[in-house]
């Protein structure tokens, strides 16, 4: 099998073979140490026919592999690279949570402060119920609302603007006026059920304390402190495509209509057009490399010496929902609970994993905290079901595998190379 050499800039760029498979170009640097992670992404991505996809891991706080995985763009033949930017879907949640712990710890809301209070709400329908939602119940996803029972208003940009009268796409401020005349699906704090639309409340709790846009404010308070200097919110159409974003490929997926006002109701594809990502930005926003996002997890690996959160905060991430929020027959909380910002599995006394998965139309996502100090960030720029399941999820233990296979890992810590790079 021939092998295809190029340089892309000052980065090596390798097509890395596979039987009887097309060459897959790989770029950033090789370590042969660490060759069952390529064979683990090449392998993947001509299994399943995938354009492109950024895998980046950190061991205790040092980053040790990053490199990108085919194409960016399968028009142009651009080729992903480490520092590749992807949207990241609800990978965004975990940022949003740190965002609104550093206020708490701040002292200026509490995690048990009623969002309806803090935002000034008026509900016109079951308003008791409204106005005992708390930010904790936003962050764990148990203030009151279950698409699976009524809706997910963050996908209803026209039809919420149609009820409103006002220019569709709905911003994220529309969204919430709405849901203030929509009945919650179930008590507050009593179960568990995903929420987008909680966590664009939250986005809006960090605008009145901040008094900046959530946006800005997250990318000076948590970004900055860590050097990451190229994430932000995204941008719905393919015209608002930043320098560097891969774009998203939306093979299987069925055509979309958009949502915005010059073309409403025309046919486009899903990934540009067919939903309103700024409206999105404290739930599933943001756009960032691999190597962006495990800098931030890893900010956390040492809680005593983190630089974005106290100790205390931390723990408290990874707390249990309170009773009766997954719960076991007796009481116990479940093995797997949903903390603040993440999914949460406990694998010995003091021990956890952390996780969380993200997915839009063209992107599939995941970040991963182990309890043994390695953390990795896989993002495709494709949704492309993988023997029925997201890549994302498809992938997840295949790369607890390939890190488990690693016999010896670089000392060496490439983050400051990199980023020098962007």
């Amino acid at each position: 099998m021939r092998l295809r050499t190029i340089f892309l800039g000052n980065m090596l760029l390798l097509a890395t073979p596979v039987a009887d498979a097309a060459e897959i170009p790989v770029t950033g640097h090789h370590d042969r140490r660490l060759e069952s992670l390529d064979r683990l992404m090449t392998g993947f991505l001509t299994r399943h026919k995938l354009p492109g996809a950024s895998l980046a891991v950190t061991r205790h706080g040092r980053l040790v592999y990053a490199r990108g995985f085919g194409l960016a763009d399968t028009a142009a033949d651009d080729p992903v690279s480490p520092t590749s930017l992807f949207r990241i879907a609800s990978l965004s949640k975990p940022i949003t949570a740190v965002a609104i712990l550093q206020l708490v710890e701040q002292g200026r809301v509490s995690l048990d402060d009623s969002v309806s209070a803090v935002l000034g709400l008026e509900p016109t329908v079951d308003r008791k119920r409204h106005q005992r939602v708390t930010i904790r119940q936003c962050l764990q996803h148990t203030g009151g609302w279950d698409r699976g029972v009524s809706f997910d208003p963050m996908f209803q940009s026209v039809r919420i603007a149609t009820v409103l009268g006002t220019k569709s796409p709905a911003a994220a401020s529309d969204v919430i006026r709405f849901m203030q005349r929509w009945p919650l699906d179930f008590d507050p704090g009593t179960r568990y059920a995903y929420s987008n639309y909680g966590y664009c409340l939250l986005g809006r709790v960090i605008e009145k304390l901040s008094g900046t846009s959530y946006e800005r404010h997250v990318r000076k308070q948590v970004f900055k402190p860590l050097g990451v200097t190229r994430v932000r919110v995204g941008r719905s159409q393919a015209q608002g495509r930043f320098p560097g974003e891969v774009r998203y490929h939306v093979d299987g997926e069925k055509v979309g209509l958009s949502v915005f006002a010059s073309n409403l109701g025309q046919p486009v594809s899903r990934a540009y057009g067919a939903w309103y990502l700024e409206a999105m930005d404290s739930h599933g926003g943001w756009i960032a490399s691999a190597v962006d996002l495990v800098r931030f997890a890893s900010a956390m690996d040492r809680p005593q010496k983190s630089r974005l959160l106290k100790a205390v905060s931390i723990k408290e991430m990874i707390a249990a929902p309170p009773a009766p929020v997954s719960r076991e027959s007796d009481g116990r909380p479940s093995d797997v609970y949903y903390g603040l910002g993440w999914s949460v599995r406990q694998v010995s006394k003091g021990r956890w994993n952390l996780w969380h998965t993200g997915s839009l139309a063209g992107t599939s996502t995941l970040l991963v905290r182990r309890h043994d100090g390695i953390n990795w960030a896989v993002l495709f720029n494709s949704r492309k079901p993988c023997n029925g399941s997201n890549p994302s999820s498809a992938i997840d233990p295949l790369v607890h595998k390939a890190v488990d296979a690693v016999k010896e890992w670089p000392e060496k810590d490439q983050f400051d190379k990199l980023l020098s790079e962007d």
